[in-house]
């Protein structure tokens, strides 16, 4: 057997795994809110920017349209964002935070401890890894 395909060998296997788990450690504080790990990263974005548009969203999220379109249908119907048309473009969807929306905030701030306690790892562990995984991020980026 090749070295090449070892399980053990593979860099996309560790990633995927670790992916599920830390996934996994956000399920139970999220289901405290009411969301889905994908539904608390549109939150974390609007929270930060108050309004994006569903092109911007798509972007910083790493998600395409079809995959953003019925997510933010089901945020919309539960009250915690909002979506119009752009009055200065109407191609353009503006997705905003309500107010019930905002008031996850607050108890979505303790998250970010809860996982860092999981993975017991220091400040600069957790810095450094993540900047390692922007690194590959923005290098597949320039490869498509």
């Amino acid at each position: 057997m090749s070295e090449n395909i070892r399980l053990d060998n593979q860099l996309c296997f560790p990633l995927y795994a670790l992916s599920r788990q830390i996934t996994g450690f956000y399920r139970p504080l999220l289901e405290h809110l009411g969301l889905t790990y994908p539904q608390y990263l549109v939150m974390m974005v609007l929270w930060e920017q108050q309004s994006v548009s569903v092109k911007q969203l798509g972007q910083l999220l790493w998600l395409d349209s079809g995959t953003l379109t019925p997510l933010l249908k089901r945020m919309e119907s539960s009250g915690l964002i909002a979506r119009d048309r752009s009055p200065e473009d109407e191609r353009l969807v503006i997705v905003s935070v309500t107010d019930k929306g905002r008031q996850l905030e607050a108890d979505a701030e303790k998250i970010p401890a809860h996982i860092k306690c999981r993975l017991k790892m220091s400040d600069y562990e957790v810095i450094t890894l993540r900047d390692y995984i922007k690194k590959i991020l923005a290098t597949t980026l320039e490869t498509k």
